[in-house]
Parts: C-alpha cells; structure tokens; sequence
C-alpha cells in the first residue's frame, strides 16, 4: 500500500506553508533557494531551486527525480558542501554544512577511477590520502571489496573491468570512509538494463548491511520506486517540491515487485507529474 500526498499538501510545500525544521531529519531543505549568476553582462540571472524544502530522515533512502535542469543535482551538490544556498538553510544533523567532509561520499555517473591503479588502490586511494592507518584501510578494502561482488578482481586495473564492476569499485571507494550519508547521482544511468537492475539490487543489499541515509538522484522513475523509501518529484526550474510519494514496500526488495499493481499505481502517479511538469516548462518557454 502506498500514501501519496494530496495536492493541497503539496501545494502548501511548494508554496512554503508546510516548513521543516532542524528536528525533522538527518537533512534538512529549509526555504532553499540556489541562484546562478548569469552567463554573460547582458543576461538574467538563473533560478535553479526556488522555496525547497524536505526533510531526509536517518537510514532513509530517497529519490529526486523530475525535468532535466530542475535542481536534482544542484540540489545533491549543496548536501556534499560542493555548493551552497543562495537563500535559507541545509542542515546535516542540524549543523549548517559548509563544505565537504568523510561523512558524506558521492557516488557519480561515471566511475571516474584511476587508470593506473588497480581496483584496491582505487578503493583505498581517498582514506589512505586522508592517513588512515594501512591495516585498518587493507581490512577495510577486503571488506567493502567483498561486499560489493569484486574479491578475486583487486589487481585488475578499470580496462579489464565491465561498466557495472566500475560501478562497484566506485561505490566500494565510498563506502570504505564509512559515510552516514551516501550521496548517489544518476550512478547507473550509463549502464545497460540488466547491469542496473543488478546494481539497484546491490545498492539495497549494501543499505540493508550498512544503513547510510542514501540521496540518489535519477531520471528513470521505475529505478526511483525500487530502491526507494520514498520518491520526490521536482518540478520544472526553479526546482521545488511537486509531489512525495512513500513506498512501503518491504527492503530488501525483489524483482517481482516491479510487476505487481502498486509498483504501476506508483510509476503512474509520479510519471504523470513529470509529464504534467515538462508541458508546463515547455509552455512556458
């Protein structure tokens, strides 16, 4: 069974009736506003997000998905200190995040790893930087290696690897920090169908071990529903809030879940939002 919010509850979120606070969750969106400076002398300025605000909560996992150029990522960048509001508060664990720290790891589209070094020297490169200690980054490594499907594979270097083992070695890199938030943008938007339902199906058998609070950001609603505890779609620029939609069912989560009728229920709602967001962006233009 899901819980969609009402329109009206939605609209008093967009329009900023329903305020978080610092006790809400793990991450707090209050009032957010992100303004780029414009392009040139002549141009206007660019509102990516506009009035955000949502709470994530401890070892909860959501999604934001909605139009291209929304404020997805935008969004995810402010959490790993890349960036920072224009306007209002973002909050982790009710401090102001300011810059990027061990306690946050981003997970990207592409794997990004060294060339040159093999898959243990990729995972351990970040906290053997940052001096952690070699028996416990080796244990480590063996650790997270293990759990993401790649012992037998630490020598290999990233050309003698698939997309989808990049992947892991990528997330493996993240989680060796051991991270509370673990920040995940678009990751499997590059891999072919079958690899991304494997690699969904890691991510939730990684949250069940590990719980981080996960903040993934996608385009593929079937992909937001699955991994997800709750999904929130955003509208066109400026980004806010439109619509949240909970997922109750269970985690670990099968493939047959993507069959039964409230998966479609759900994929229906958020789909048609989206839908009702790109018209509306495109009208307005």
């Amino acid at each position: 069974m899901q819980t969609v919010l009402s329109a009206e509850t939605s609209i008093a979120k967009e329009q900023g009736m329903n305020k978080v606070t610092a006790e809400s969750g793990k991450i707090v969106f209050s009032q957010v506003d992100k303004i780029f400076a414009a392009p040139s002398k002549t141009g206007d300025r660019i509102s990516a997000l506009l009035d955000l605000n949502l709470a994530v909560k401890e070892s909860e996992i959501v999604s934001i998905v909605g139009p291209t150029g929304c404020g997805k990522s935008t969004a995810l960048n402010m959490v790993a200190g890349f960036d920072s509001p224009s306007n209002g508060s973002l909050l982790l664990d009710g401090s102001h995040i300011h810059k990027p720290g061990p306690d946050r790891a981003v997970v990207f589209q592409h794997a990004a790893l060294f060339p040159w070094m093999n898959v243990f020297e990729n995972v351990v490169f970040g906290v053997k930087s940052r001096g952690m200690d070699k028996e416990q980054y080796q244990a480590g490594a063996e650790k997270f290696i293990k759990a993401v499907g790649l012992s037998g594979f630490e020598k290999h270097y990233p050309y003698q690897i698939s997309g989808g083992m990049q992947q892991r070695v990528q997330i493996a890199r993240a989680l060796i920090s051991n991270p509370e938030v673990l920040l995940m943008d678009e990751p499997f938007g590059a891999l072919d169908y079958q690899t991304r339902i494997l690699m969904q199906q890691l991510l939730l058998e990684l949250w069940a071990e590990f719980r981080p609070t996960i903040l993934f950001i996608t385009h593929d609603v079937s992909e937001a529903i699955y991994i997800s505890d709750r999904v929130i779609v955003m509208g066109a620029r400026p980004g806010r809030v439109k619509l949240e939609v909970d997922v109750t069912e269970p985690k670990p989560r099968s493939i047959d879940f993507l069959t039964t009728p409230s998966f479609t229920s759900l994929e229906h709602q958020i789909l048609e939002t989206v839908q009702q967001e790109i018209t509306a962006s495109r009208a307005g233009h």
